[in-house]
């Protein structure tokens, strides 16, 4: 105890005297003791609010690779629900796209943007199966009212015909189409075809055309609707063959005709086949049966008619 006090007291004693003696170099030297100090605190603070963002970034990215290792399985509601999750202005922006195409535009590539989506393709099918089951009805019912021989019954089932051909159409014709161009691109590397959801999303918003004018279908005036139907279908075909080109076009020439044409015609015949059955004026099962000559008994004697000889 003794040691340590007269330690103490010579410190202080020792600090005595060099005030006493040069009391300015004194105050500035401990100004220039304690600077250093309020610096070096500065650094380490610094220092260890550097470090604090790093293992921020650091359990930033721990959260984004247990994201991705997280990533649910094909069979279950939660890898389904990432195809419906766009908002109103990316489906409308997809639906100009595909109403307005032209050469060099590419459907995928300036509106899907490698984010493809089952919601607008869906309802467009939807919409467009529930609107040809009504107008073909309405078609029916028009008719009736210009001739009273024709008589009609509700026609339920068109709405069941209508909708399995069109999702059987958007589904079955993109998956054989992206099956080919992966054969083709084994055959030439050079080939690369979409993915399969980015198919069917091509497809799915190509046949929005087909809504306004499967309604103006109820005009009755076949020059005009047949008119309305070859611009949809330029339309909507066009979209189609713009958006395959630029992977076809690597392909040799007569692959890559045969193949558009082949898109093409498929597409004419769904817009065909939807014209004359849902819109044929007067059904087959309406119409008044031939008349068919009919043999009368021996015994029945025919009237007369004046100026006929009796034998």
């Amino acid at each position: 105890m003794a040691a340590a006090d007269e330690l103490a007291f010579h410190e202080f004693e020792e600090a005595s005297n060099l005030l006493a003696e040069t009391p300015d170099a004194a105050t500035t030297s401990g100004s220039d003791q304690l600077t250093p100090q309020g610096h070096v605190a500065v650094a380490v603070d610094s220092g260890g609010s550097y470090g604090a963002e790093e293992e921020a970034e650091e359990s930033d990215r721990t959260a984004l690779l247990q994201e991705e290792k997280q990533q649910p399985g094909f069979w279950t509601f939660g890898y389904y629900q990432s195809f419906f999750d766009v908002d109103t202005s990316q489906v409308l922006d997809r639906i100009r796209g595909s109403l307005l195409p032209r050469p060099g535009h590419n459907f995928v590539r300036h509106h899907l943007r490698n984010q493809p989506d089952l919601y607008g393709p869906f309802w467009i099918c939807a919409t467009l199966a529930f609107v040809l089951a009504v107008t073909g009805n309405l078609t029916l019912v028009l008719a009736q009212r210009r001739d009273p021989s024709i008589h009609y019954s509700p026609q339920f089932h068109k709405v069941t015909v209508a909708g399995i051909t069109i999702y059987c159409y958007v589904w079955l014709v993109p998956l054989a189409l992206w099956g080919f161009l992966r054969w083709r691109k084994g055959v030439r590397e050079r080939v690369g075809p979409y993915t399969f959801l980015e198919t069917v999303c091509v497809y799915g918003y190509s046949l929005f055309v087909f809504i306004p004018t499967v309604v103006l279908w109820l005009i009755p005036v076949p020059w005009l609707q047949w008119l309305l139907g070859v611009l949809a279908l330029s339309l909507s075909g066009a979209s189609l063959v713009f958006t395959l080109w630029p992977v076809v076009r690597e392909d040799t020439s007569l692959v890559a005709a045969v193949l558009l044409s082949t898109v093409v015609l498929l597409h004419a015949l769904l817009a065909v086949g939807c014209k004359f059955y849902f819109f044929q004026p007067l059904p087959l099962e309406h119409l008044a049966p031939p008349l068919q000559a009919t043999s009368l008994p021996p015994d029945v004697l025919l009237p007369l008619t004046p100026g006929a000889k009796t034998t």
